[in-house]
């Protein structure tokens, strides 16, 4: 369900460089940033790095590309 937000311009401009950066539309910039947000708050003694990673490799495993660790 998409729903309309009143954002200050400030807070646009901010994410419009970012987004940019990270080759992401302004509102699926801010969803990522939501979403990290949410995460931290959740795991507060997890670092980011490791936040981020887990979530990339949640995108790789759904894409195909999880490669089973092999111990020893």
């Amino acid at each position: 369900m998409a729903v309309a937000l009143k954002l200050s311009d400030e807070s646009v401009e901010d994410t419009k460089a970012m987004a940019a950066a990270e080759h992401r539309s302004v509102p699926k910039q801010i969803e990522y940033w939501a979403r990290i947000g949410k995460l931290v708050l959740e795991n507060p003694d997890m670092p980011l790095r490791m936040i981020q990673d887990t979530m990339l490799s949640f995108e790789e495993a759904k894409a195909g590309q999880a490669v089973p660790y092999q111990l020893g």
